[in-house]
């Protein structure tokens, strides 16, 4: 248990009716805070109150943060009919209903298990060669010696891939969705958390711009679709997409053009822009811990990949890009000491959990060895959620990364920096590099293998 957090220590032998204490600010100052100075602000807040107290945040109201791990496994393991995590969603309404992140319930169960089958075992390492090759082809128009934007190029990287592995998307449809895809997660990044700004003020605000881009994706999609569908030879296709066209519901039926749709943009969404700022977080990092970049190389070089498996970890522990899962209360719900009212949001913090040294020792350093030969705990390290709501790509997006960085190594050499830590950024979703992962590179020459010379 954590000495920061003490999650029961304060807590009433019977259930109190109601929220728990916590900062008594206006909610436009906690707003600020925590889109400003996000862990100073919970973290004092945790010292104050333990390790479950109430926020109230412009747009989403008033809500708890729980940042104990048993608290965490409680309200991950909850009744579904107890505590949605769709319905109330911000996302909700720029996924589409059918989004696996916008539903609950028997709906979410059964849409998920339509969903799953694409992100498991061979699957997944049959994607490995096409990232590799995206990767690459990317990296090899890196500049030399200067620094520049990483975030921007992983964005692409990760794009490309999701377009390809997930859509099947090729030619001038991938083209077109690559164009269409930023502009609309650039937008729906901004009107995510402010539903003043969701309504028609114009054809230059930006709602009617999202829907607009929207409207032009699913027609691009549709085609997708329709190509999918009349494939007379689908399945020899790898891409999830065409697993999706030949899955049915349990009565028999496939899912639906618009269910596809959602399904696939809420892909996007949720392993696009995620996975692009945690690979620039990992370049931040590195650049600033030469040891440890310099034994990735060594690994690289030597074939291995458990200490890269383990930078991974470890970066999305000290840079989680989305700082926390959301539940909210369809009926009361008890929870360390309290019976929170129906309508209460819960925000599960992996933006404190990753930092309570009772968890993680020196939290603050930088140490991917704390995850070389053990993996993190599962309530404790909530980069993708957890429970019935963990993230169905989890297991595709640790691939990507790990692709993308032995990628990387072996063809170029990252240079180290003194530059101090890059500062968190919030994006409107995820927390990002606020200088986007400033990257120096220089092209690697290596000396082949001796079973490849052999082979040549």
């Amino acid at each position: 248990m954590s000495a920061l957090a003490a999650p029961l220590a304060h807590a009433p032998a019977v259930p109190i009716d109601g929220l728990p204490p916590g900062p008594n600010l206006p909610a436009s100052l906690q707003t600020l805070a925590l889109s400003t100075r996000q862990r100073p602000f919970l973290e004092r807040a945790r010292r104050r109150y333990g390790s479950m107290f109430t926020v109230n945040v412009i747009g989403l109201g008033r809500s708890v943060i729980v940042s104990d791990p048993e608290l965490i496994k409680q309200t991950f393991r909850a009744d579904p009919t107890v505590l949605h995590a769709g319905t109330a969603s911000p996302l909700r309404e720029l996924l589409g209903d059918h989004s696996l992140l916008g539903i609950d319930e028997q709906q979410h169960m059964e849409q998920r298990k339509l969903l799953l089958p694409p992100f498991k075992g061979q699957r997944m390492r049959q994607y490995e060669p096409m990232i590799a090759q995206i990767a690459a082809q990317e990296i090899d128009r890196w500049p030399e010696d200067v620094e520049f934007d990483a975030a921007r190029p992983m964005q692409r990287i990760t794009l490309r891939a999701i377009l390809r592995a997930v859509f099947g998307a090729e030619g001038e449809r991938l083209q077109t969705l690559e164009e269409l895809i930023p502009q609309w997660t650039a937008i729906g990044a901004r009107v995510s958390l402010a539903p003043e700004l969701r309504r028609n003020l114009g054809p230059w605000a930006p709602w009617p711009r999202f829907l607009k881009l929207r409207e032009r994706i699913d027609e691009v999609l549709d085609e997708l679709i329709a190509v999918a569908q009349a494939d007379p030879e689908i399945e020899k296709r790898a891409d999830v997409l065409a697993l999706m066209v030949q899955a049915r519901h349990e009565d028999g039926s496939p899912m639906s053009s618009a269910e596809l749709r959602d399904e696939l943009v809420t892909m996007l969404v949720a392993g696009h822009e995620t996975t692009a700022n945690t690979l620039s977080w990992a370049l931040e990092r590195l650049r600033r811990h030469p040891r440890v970049l310099g034994r990735l190389v060594e690994e690289v070089d030597e074939g291995g990949k458990a200490l890269r498996e383990a930078t991974i970890r470890e970066v999305q522990r000290a840079r989680p890009v989305i700082a926390f899962s959301g539940r909210f209360a369809r009926k009361p719900f008890e929870l360390g000491g309290y019976r929170l009212p129906v309508g209460t949001r819960l925000l599960l913090a992996a933006c404190l959990t990753h930092y309570d040294p009772a968890l993680f020792p020196h939290p603050d350093r930088f140490d991917p060895d704390r995850f070389l030969d053990a993996l993190p705990d599962t309530y404790a390290w909530i980069p993708f959620g957890g429970g019935i709501r963990r993230c169905i790509g989890a297991s595709f997006a640790h691939m990507e990364m790990d692709v993308v960085l032995r990628t990387l190594l072996e063809r170029v050499k990252l240079l180290p920096t003194n530059a101090p830590n890059e500062p968190w950024a919030f994006r409107g979703v995820v927390w990002a590099p606020a200088h986007g992962g400033q990257t120096a590179v220089r092209r690697r020459v290596r000396e082949p293998r001796p079973e490849m010379a052999v082979a040549a």
